[in-house]
């Protein structure tokens, strides 16, 4: 037979509903506003299922500030996950962000790359204790980046499985239109986060949602300049992996902006391989007019 907390004299109940409160913590679902000690038997009334006397009824309301506080921004959160967005371009937008995006969809429709450019990449494979470095005058000819190599350091696997494959992999992209990969509402929903300061200046995040499962498509956070509209931070992982020997790639590229021009870009990428676990690269790209004399490679390691 079950002891009943209301069978066992008043004290007696009183010290064993404390320790029972304390030592067991097995309850059952309640039922008909009372729930179970699976341990000892004893018996329990629900907070709610209480006498609504004015005492409890106060302290019920007491708690629901609290609760509220606590529920709203799990609530937030769920909303801002991708299987809640809608199909707008912007959601719940203030009008100043749904401008700053059009401005900025409206740039990315034209190129984006520097036609001539210095870049710097050092890559690492932590797991392996390897590092390497390049430093190169990219240039575009046709639409295609040909690199012309300053400085190649580091260890030899580094420089051929890390740089080298990133090298090829940024001539692959140019074989898809870049209008399959730009950041526009063909290719992406827009969900207006909120507002982010910067500097003296202040941001407007998005999230960015792929439309489709596309080569080059990456699902994350899009920061826009408030007075721009420029790119200043674009952070996510790639939504189709660009290898079978890859299983992950998340990238982060941030715009440094002057006078509404942007004067250098720096990109850290993690990639997650299945062979040789995780690779870093730190990649630093800015404009540049210099005509070097070494001679042009692409992909090819060196």
């Amino acid at each position: 037979m079950l002891a009943f907390a209301s069978q066992v004299p008043p004290p007696a109940a009183k010290i064993g509903a404390q320790w029972c409160s304390l030592v067991h913590d097995a309850p059952t679902w309640p039922i008909h506003g009372r729930y179970q000690c699976r341990v000892c038997g004893r018996r329990y009334a629900v907070p709610w299922a209480e006498s609504k006397s004015d005492e409890a009824l106060g302290a019920c309301q007491g708690r629901l500030p609290a609760i509220r506080s606590t529920l709203v921004p799990v609530l937030l959160s769920v909303l801002a996950l991708p299987g809640a967005a809608t199909d707008n371009s912007v959601v719940n937008s203030r009008p100043a962000a749904a401008v700053a995006l059009a401005r900025y969809t409206s740039n990315e429709q034209q190129p984006s790359r520097w036609p001539l450019e210095t870049i710097e990449i050092d890559a690492s494979l932590p797991n392996l204790n390897k590092n390497g470095r390049l430093r190169a005058i990219r240039r575009l000819f046709a639409g295609h980046p040909h690199y012309q190599v300053l400085e190649m350091a580091g260890d030899p696997v580094v420089r051929q499985q890390v740089i080298a494959r990133y090298l090829s992999a940024d001539e692959r992209t140019t074989d898809f239109p870049a209008s399959s990969m730009a950041m526009t509402p063909a290719n992406y929903m827009f969900n207006f986060v909120g507002v982010v300061p910067v500097g003296g200046h202040v941001a407007y995040a998005f999230r960015i949602i792929p439309r489709k499962k596309r080569q080059g498509l990456i699902n994350g956070v899009l920061w826009l300049d408030g007075e721009t509209g420029i790119a200043i931070r674009r952070s996510g992982s790639l939504v189709k992996s660009p290898s079978l020997f890859i299983k992950r790639v998340d990238l982060t590229s941030e715009d440094e902006v002057r006078d509404g021009i942007v004067e250098a870009r720096v990109t850290h990428v993690s990639i997650e391989t299945r062979l040789v676990g995780r690779a870093k690269l730190l990649i630093v790209e800015r404009p540049s007019s210099i005509i070097g004399t070494e001679s042009p490679v692409t992909g090819a390691g060196q």
